[in-house]
């Protein structure tokens, strides 16, 4: 998948695969994400090199950057990979997380738009996202905007650190 280049009015970014010298950018969104416990179902003690092994995939999977116009700082991260292996593995899977001095500029929708482009570019025919959190609103309202649906939702499956047991949506759509 080619970079992609966005606009805001914040300024400009371009989304393309990452490179090993992207981590410390990458990791410095990663790591106050998992330690906060709130939207993603990583243990919070999860250790550098631990996420640097899990968020970093291979062919047919892919992790990416959004980065920021003339800076090059790291803006948002995401990666695609495939949900299961065998007769499962035609459907993606996919995760993102942002920089919180970068939200609300879209850059989560963006993230997701390049890898369904780069999950459909790499064969795959639809992308499922196994654990949204549900009081994970903005989250959820982005991937219904982006054509994904609910199709169930587990309760009490996640542990949120504040709001004790939440549900975990499970979503899907065809690309």
């Amino acid at each position: 998948m080619s970079a992609t280049t966005e606009h805001d009015a914040a300024g400009s970014w371009t989304i393309r695969a990452a490179r090993p010298e992207d981590w410390a950018g990458i990791w410095a969104i990663l790591e106050p994400v998992i330690r906060s416990g709130e939207t993603f179902t990583w243990d919070r003690d999860t250790t550098e090199d631990e996420a640097r092994g899990r968020w970093f995939k291979q062919a047919p999977g892919q992790t990416f950057v959004a980065v920021a116009s003339g800076t090059g700082a790291i803006l948002g991260t995401g990666e695609l990979h495939p949900n299961q292996g065998g007769g499962g593995s035609h459907v993606a899977n996919a995760g993102y997380m942002v920089h919180p001095g970068s939200a609300g500029r879209g850059l989560a929708r963006a993230l997701c738009a390049y890898s369904l482009d780069a999950a459909r570019d790499a064969g795959f025919r639809a992308m499922q996202f196994n654990a949204v959190v549900e009081s994970n609103v903005r989250a959820v309202a982005a991937w219904k905007s982006m054509g994904f649906e609910v199709l169930a939702t587990i309760p009490e499956a996640f542990n949120h650190p504040n709001l004790g047991y939440v549900g975990l949506h499970m979503m899907y759509r065809k690309l």
